[in-house]
């Protein structure tokens, strides 16, 4: 190749797009130094996955609590979404997911062999982080390791979007933030380590029912609420674009501190309006309790606390209390959300 692109395609009126789904293999024969094509390309785009707000055009028809469901099997990985185009949710899982002959069975696997070596060192930190162990001192202590020798395999998840690192919004320096928390990423890598990797003893010798049955004990509560949140942080940079808020968004995330957890705070670095969110995906309505327990979680977060404009969101699957939407016409400081639309 670069010998054709030298000779004959250099001078040419020819764009030639290199596509790859291995991240080490494009760096290698194409971004780093030592490859046959470094210096020759004009531009990059890594992919990401789709948004969730362009997911329903996959599932025309689909309720919005449907998509929010599938989004959490799938992410915004086109291929994944092939999968469950038709039929129920929890017979697709059981089909492509939980039968060792489904595409997905062992999808993890295949993406980690294409791009490191010690696979099972790997397969151990992302399940540690899936079992709940968000700290890099706990997931060291889970695994029995010193935390200096998990910068290594963390950087290289991290590199590959496996996992993300992530710290309190408001945090002025994340990379020196000592405050940051491990995560999965990708929303089918997170639903694989939390339910199928636990259980692939129990599959292999086909007691598929008993995993099933636990994955529709759990699913709601331990995964999709979980999604649920990303979704409404991404609403809001949406609200932001549509000027909703009268002001401009800088930054948006979590924040956490060691008593408290705010699943939205976003704020106009520049001046004064900083907004408060809370996200429940359960199958009751919103109260006016949760308004109360978010604007008191709020007082303990520091920032610009004398001149600050403090503004609340509510997200919720199933609506509101009537008690909750009459208090919201008196507060121009309070917006309420039916589902993330």
């Amino acid at each position: 190749m670069q010998k054709i692109w030298d000779t004959l395609l250099a001078k040419s009126n020819v764009m030639l797009i290199l596509c790859g789904s291995s991240v080490s293999m494009m760096e290698s024969a194409v971004l780093a130094y030592e490859s046959p094509l470094y210096g020759r390309r004009t531009g990059q785009i890594k992919l990401k996955q789709i948004p969730f707000s362009h997911y329903g055009k996959f599932f025309p028809g689909k309720s919005e609590d449907k998509l929010t469901e599938l989004y959490a099997l799938t992410g915004g990985i086109p291929k994944y979404i092939e999968f469950f185009e038709g039929g129920g949710i929890h017979e697709q899982i059981a089909k492509n997911i939980l039968s060792p002959s489904g595409f997905l069975y062992n999808e993890p696997a295949f993406l980690l062999y294409q791009e490191v070596s010690e696979i099972g060192s790997y397969f151990s930190l992302i399940k540690s982080i899936a079992a709940g162990n968000h700290k890099l001192s706990d997931i060291a202590s889970d695994l029995a390791l010193k935390q200096t020798g998990l910068s290594k395999y963390l950087n290289t998840l991290v590199n590959l979007e496996f996992i993300e690192r992530e710290v309190p919004v408001t945090e002025e320096k994340p990379e020196k933030s000592k405050r940051g928390l491990y995560r999965i990423k990708d929303n089918f890598l997170q639903f694989w380590f939390r339910f199928v990797f636990p259980n692939m003893s129990d599959l292999e010798i086909k007691k598929t029912k008993t995993v099933e049955d636990h994955i529709r004990k759990n699913f709601i509560d331990s995964h999709v609420s979980f999604v649920y949140e990303d979704i409404c942080r991404e609403r809001m940079w949406q609200l932001d674009f549509e000027k909703i808020w009268g002001f401009t968004i800088s930054r948006c995330g979590r924040w956490w501190d060691k008593n408290n957890e705010i699943d939205i705070v976003a704020y106009d670095g520049a001046g004064k309006d900083i907004i408060f969110g809370e996200c429940k995906y359960t199958s009751q309505k919103m109260g006016i309790d949760v308004f109360n327990t978010l604007e008191e979680k709020s007082k303990s977060l520091v920032w610009k606390n004398d001149v600050r404009r403090p503004h609340f969101v509510l997200f919720s699957k199933s609506g509101f209390t009537v008690a909750l939407r009459t208090f919201a016409e008196t507060r121009s400081d309070l917006m309420l959300i039916s589902k993330g639309a």
